[in-house]
C-alpha cells in the first residue's frame, strides 16, 4: 500500500541569503520542532526520523525514514533513501531554496516537501480484513495530511529560534 501527501510553501527569513541557505542545509535545526517526527537524527549527511501513525487495535506504528542531504547551489534537497528491510516506512523528498525576501537584508525559503508511505499488510481474503486495510489506510492518511499541515507552522517556529 502507498500513500501520498505534498506540501509547497514559502516563509520569511529575517537574516541574509547566506544565513537562509545555512538553515536549509541543516535539516536538524529546520525540522526541530515538527512533532511528528520522533527519533531525528540530521547532520550534513542526511536525516533518519520516525513517524508515528495511531492505527485503530494496533496502537501506535513506528514508520521510519532516512533521507540524504544534496547541497546544491543557492538549495539544498532531500532524496529519500529506501528501506527494503522495513514493512512500513516513509519516503521522504524535499527541496529547499532561497529566494529574495519582502525587505532589504531579508531572504525567503521556499519549500516542496513529499512524503510516501509505504504499508506492507497481510493479504485481506474476509470482508473484516478488508476493513482493517481500509481503516489503516485512513489512520496513515490522516497523519500524513496532518503532517503535510504542520510543516509550515513547525519549520517558522524554527526560523524564529534563529
Amino acid at each position: 500500500m502507498r500513500i501520498e501527501a505534498e506540501q509547497t510553501f514559502t516563509l520569511p527569513f529575517p537574516g541574509s541569503p547566506e544565513a537562509a541557505l545555512a538553515f536549509l542545509r541543516d535539516p536538524a535545526r529546520a525540522l526541530a520542532r515538527v512533532r511528528f517526527l520522533k527519533q531525528l537524527q540530521a547532520d550534513a549527511a542526511g536525516v533518519r526520523a520516525v513517524l508515528l501513525v495511531q492505527v485503530p487495535m494496533l496502537g501506535e506504528v513506528d514508520l521510519p525514514l532516512h533521507s540524504s542531504l544534496v547541497q546544491l547551489d543557492g538549495s539544498a534537497r532531500l532524496e529519500a533513501q529506501p528501506l527494503t528491510d522495513e514493512r512500513a516506512w516513509i519516503e521522504l523528498w524535499g527541496d529547499g531554496a532561497v529566494q529574495p525576501g519582502d525587505s532589504a537584508g531579508s531572504s525567503a525559503l521556499a519549500y516542496h516537501f513529499r512524503f510516501v508511505a509505504h504499508l506492507a499488510l497481510p493479504e485481506a481474503e474476509q470482508w473484516g480484513g478488508a476493513a482493517f486495510e481500509k481503516m489503516v489506510q485512513a489512520a496513515a492518511r490522516r497523519t500524513l495530511e496532518r503532517l503535510t499541515r504542520e510543516l509550515p507552522e513547525a519549520i517558522g517556529r524554527s526560523v524564529r529560534d534563529v
